[in-house]
């Protein structure tokens, strides 16, 4: 996929940033429309689509009756006869309600028609904790793994401001089905996002910050807590390399085997529960690829194998922490 690089940046949250690539891919491509629970007449939960009903009309800004599993095989039957549909989730743990249309009609219409039929569809919204706590156990869930566990679809999830805008421009024009999933404790923080019309590959993970001692792999939300980890890391000496992974499926892991072939150490960091998660995967396949440039096992930190718990300190004990990581870095230099 072809990109650009936007010539002027400004400062904005991430829901500004989802609504300018929203607002633009609607004005460039009139196929694109938008559905969801209260997306329209009260501009999102989140702002993410704010200002859209009034510039564009009910007939492509479309509040949806509180059912999941209708407004997403809506979609998918949009996407069928040609239109470009972005379905919000209010929570990405509602779309538990959708998962059949999700793993049986959006993932794979496309490999049962022989190829003849295409899904050209998002599926996005927040998932994780939130920006501020209180989401509890059933509204702030990581559940990063059903979506990657499953061909046919490709999952991702920006880890700041800009991507966050040229992902979802890319994700829109792309004819695959994509679940774009945004990281909630980033909602409300501010970034750096090109003005210009550009676009993000769905399919590269980045390095964001280069390292000698410890590479730091992290998707989404957990970028961040990567890049604070190394920047107290490089206090006591330690020089870290952060990889952002970007795309889950299909999974880029080119910039991390280069990255641990300089460092020769690794630490997955994700929000998501440890068991058979996204990190596991990543930890399988730098064991299978990487072994050799390996002086100490790859470690991990995640969240903690609980329901998200209402109260606000319980609540940040069950996150990953910074010390967590820097812990498990230094482990791995023993």
């Amino acid at each position: 996929m072809a990109t650009t690089t936007p010539t002027k940046t400004k400062k904005m949250a991430m829901h500004e940033a989802l609504n300018q690539a929203l607002r633009e891919e609607m004005l460039r491509d009139p196929q694109v429309l938008v559905l969801g629970e209260e997306v329209g007449l009260y501009n999102g939960v989140h702002y993410v689509t704010r200002g859209l009903y009034s510039e564009f009309g009910p007939e492509r800004v479309m509040d949806t009756p509180i059912s999941e599993e209708s407004f997403v095989g809506v979609g998918v039957g949009m996407a069928l006869m040609g239109y470009r549909p972005v379905v919000e989730m209010m929570r990405m743990d509602f779309s538990l309600r959708a998962m059949d249309q999700i793993y049986n009609h959006m993932a794979k219409i496309h490999y049962m028609s022989g190829g003849d039929l295409k899904v050209p569809m998002v599926l996005r919204g927040p998932e994780g904790p939130g920006p501020n706590p209180g989401l509890t156990a059933q509204h702030g869930q990581q559940l990063t793994l059903l979506f990657a566990h499953c061909p046919g679809l490709r999952v991702v999830t920006p880890s700041n401001q800009y991507d966050a805008k040229g992902m979802l421009k890319a994700a829109i024009r792309c004819d695959d089905p994509v679940v774009f999933l945004e990281p909630g404790p980033l909602n409300n923080k501010q970034g750096d996002v090109g003005e210009d019309d550009y676009l993000v590959p769905l399919d590269q993970a980045e390095i964001r910050r280069e390292g000698t001692d410890v590479t730091l792999i992290g998707y989404g939300a957990s970028v961040a807590l990567c890049l604070q980890a190394a920047r107290e890391l490089e206090r006591s000496g330690v020089s870290a390399a952060v990889v952002d992974m970007r795309s889950l499926r299909p999974l880029d892991m080119a910039p991390a085997y280069a990255s641990v072939e300089r460092t020769n150490r690794a630490v997955v960091v994700e929000y998501a529960w440890q068991s058979y998660g996204p990190g596991a995967e990543i930890v399988a396949r730098l064991m299978r690829d990487a072994f050799w440039n390996l002086e100490a096992p790859v470690l991990r930190v995640s969240g903690k194998e609980t329901p998200l718990p209402y109260a606000a300190n319980l609540e940040e004990l069950s996150k990953p922490q910074v010390e967590e990581i820097v812990s498990a870095a230094q482990q791995t230099l023993k």
